[in-house]
């Protein structure tokens, strides 16, 4: 009967492929990257009216004694530089 249900309602698929409504790790603030991972900061960004999408600026271990102790300008400053950056861009369902 699985594949039958299934054929019926494919949103079903997804919802188990991707688990979006599962928050894990559990007790986590991804509002404050900056507890999990050092040198982070979070941002958001609004690419258009009604989207908004969290980013996490990560400066290189190289730059993280410089990094200590800046604000959100200083984290900003830094996206424009020669130096390389990561970021990582999470959803608003579940973890995502």
């Amino acid at each position: 009967s699985a594949p039958f249900v299934l054929r019926l309602f494919p949103v079903l698929i997804t919802k188990f492929t991707f688990l979006n409504l599962v928050a894990f790790p559990y007790f986590v603030d991804l509002q404050r990257p900056e507890l999990l991972v050092n040198n982070t900061i979070n941002l958001y960004l609004t690419t258009e009216p009604g989207v908004t999408i969290g980013v996490w600026h990560t400066v290189p271990g190289s730059r993280g004694a410089e990094a200590q102790g800046k604000d959100q300008h200083w984290y900003e400053e830094a996206l424009g530089d020669a130096h390389p950056i990561i970021i990582y861009m999470h959803g608003n369902g579940g973890t995502r």
